[in-house]
């Protein structure tokens, strides 16, 4: 195990991206838990549509995740609205996510800009 999965000790809400409904208003899948590393930084980025924005976090996570996808720093139980997922306390869409392969190739750091 590298240091890039090691350093994952915090634990976070993930709801996946999973398309836009007929009111043009994005959607969300169930809530999974993961394991990240949670920095609460601003750094300013460039999105994929070649905005600039000021990040809330940034955050290192164990899977691909797909802009328009929310985080939430703590677990499942944490949550206080279902519906209104925005709503729960440090719950930020993700902006950018970005994939890079250590020197070896065998490992992946995957950043996530909310």
């Amino acid at each position: 195990m590298g240091i890039i999965t090691r350093m994952r000790k915090q634990d976070a809400v993930y709801w996946p991206f999973t398309g836009v409904d007929a009111f043009g208003q994005k959607e969300v899948g169930s809530p999974q838990g993961i394991t990240v590393r949670w920095d609460d930084v601003t750094e300013e980025f460039i999105d994929s549509e070649g905005e600039r924005h000021l990040s809330n976090a940034k955050v290192y996570v164990g899977i691909d995740m797909v802009p328009g996808s929310i985080l939430m720093l703590g677990v499942v139980g944490d949550i206080t609205d279902a519906v209104n997922i925005k709503e729960n306390a440090g719950a930020f869409e993700i902006k950018r996510f970005d994939k890079n392969p250590n020197l070896k190739a065998t490992e992946f750091l995957r950043t996530a800009y909310l």
